[in-house]
């Protein structure tokens, strides 16, 4: 006896369900297991195993390790956008504006360190990772770029640019953190560097 029309499009739906929730698990495991072992030493035999799935069943969702990788990238970002220049850009004051944003940005690696780290140390191993990374670290510079020039609008001021680049990196955040410092002694500290860069140019 043939299903009665009405059950199909339930069972359809039941079944998209049931696919995309293995796909979250899977993307979740993936995310999980980069920050804690790394993306190079994260295999799909430890994704499947940490998703609850079989090996096939990560490969009928994504065909290659790059795709599940640009999966979980995905999903990272959209759980920990960087900071929004919107949050310094009424401040008048450009030496304080780039405080602030500098100040957004130690409060966004002090949530996100263990996702970072791992992939600072891993992205020269994992080819699907160094797009992501180059494009997170696009929107760095720019927003690293536009501070500066708020300070130094004719771009005459000796390494201004630099130390806002410098300044807003994550590997200078670590290393700043692992010395100890506060996040809002090390917002002091680069702030001291611009200026002494400015300084420098007067």
């Amino acid at each position: 006896m043939p299903e009665p029309e009405t059950k199909r499009p339930y069972k359809m739906r039941q079944r998209a369900r049931s696919q995309e929730e293995t796909r979250r698990r899977i993307v979740e495991a993936t995310m999980e297991l980069h920050e804690e072992l790394g993306p190079r030493a994260t295999t799909i035999s430890a994704i499947a195993e940490r998703a609850g799935v079989q090996r096939l069943t990560v490969y009928r969702h994504f065909p290659d390790e790059t795709a599940v990788f640009q999966a979980c990238t995905s999903h990272w970002q959209s759980l920990n956008p960087p900071p929004d220049p919107a949050r310094w850009a009424e401040i008048d004051s450009p030496a304080e504006r780039f405080g602030a944003a500098v100040a957004a940005f130690y409060d966004y690696y002090s949530g996100t360190r263990r996702m970072w780290a791992a992939s600072f140390r891993d992205v020269d191993d994992v080819p699907a990772l160094q797009g992501p990374m180059r494009g997170a670290g696009a929107y760095r510079d720019r927003i690293a770029d536009d501070l500066a020039r708020a300070v130094d609008p004719e771009g005459s001021a000796w390494g201004i640019r630099a130390t806002a680049r410098h300044a807003l990196h994550f590997l200078t955040w670590q290393d700043l953190e692992d010395q100890g410092l506060a996040n809002a002694a090390k917002v002091a500290l680069v702030t001291a560097w611009l200026e002494g860069a400015l300084e420098r140019a007067r």
